[in-house]
């Protein structure tokens, strides 16, 4: 898998080492685990979805920018892979996610890497998780029509928000808080589930 993600062009080694230790098919549901490595989006219940190993990588590649990175916030655990990708590379992770039974799957396999630096929270990810502010990267696995303010405004000075943007066609931004206020970047398009207000069981 990551041969083949250095073939699609991911450069950081610390984020290709990082993929290389977390095994995704834990994070999977049994009968989907011996596609666990091929780099396609796999369903985890609940209308949510496990992104692609080269989606993972972009977005991280992206967030790291080169920086060591001493703390992130990622919107939208899911089964808590990206997250414990995260944890292989970032002191502290954060993570929020609206669909509380999706975070007792995504804790049992960041306990199985025993991922202690990654706390997980139930909560609406449009708003961020101000208390635990600033974060020096913020990744969104969910797009949003529109780039949420609390996120931007948690952002540590240099930090970046990479999170996918638009409704039926979306694209892969960043935004940077740089000295000249938010600085953001329009790349690729991508396809990702909605980003929905609110919490649920």
């Amino acid at each position: 898998m990551v041969e083949r993600l250095r073939e699609e062009g991911i450069r950081d080694e610390i984020v290709l080492g990082a993929m290389a230790e977390v095994p995704r098919h834990i994070f999977v549901d049994e009968a989907l685990q011996s596609r666990a490595y091929e780099d396609i989006a796999l369903p985890i219940g609940f209308g949510q979805t496990i992104s692609a190993p080269l989606t993972v990588a972009r977005m991280l590649e992206l967030a790291r920018a080169g920086r060591t990175l001493s703390k992130v916030l990622e919107i939208g655990t899911g089964c808590g892979y990206q997250a414990a990708v995260l944890s292989r590379f970032v002191r502290e992770v954060y993570s929020v996610e609206r669909i509380s039974a999706l975070l007792g799957k995504a804790r049992k396999g960041l306990r199985e890497l025993h991922a202690s630096n990654v706390k997980v929270k139930h909560a609406d990810g449009h708003l961020g998780l101000e208390p635990m502010a600033p974060f020096d990267a913020i990744v969104m696995a969910a797009a949003a029509p529109a780039v949420p303010e609390p996120l931007t405004a948690q952002l540590a000075p240099g930090g970046r928000l990479v999170m996918p943007l638009g409704t039926r066609e979306q694209k892969l931004v960043v935004i940077e808080r740089t000295d000249r206020g938010l600085v953001e970047t329009v790349l690729e398009g991508v396809n990702f589930v909605p980003m929905l207000p609110g919490t649920r069981v």
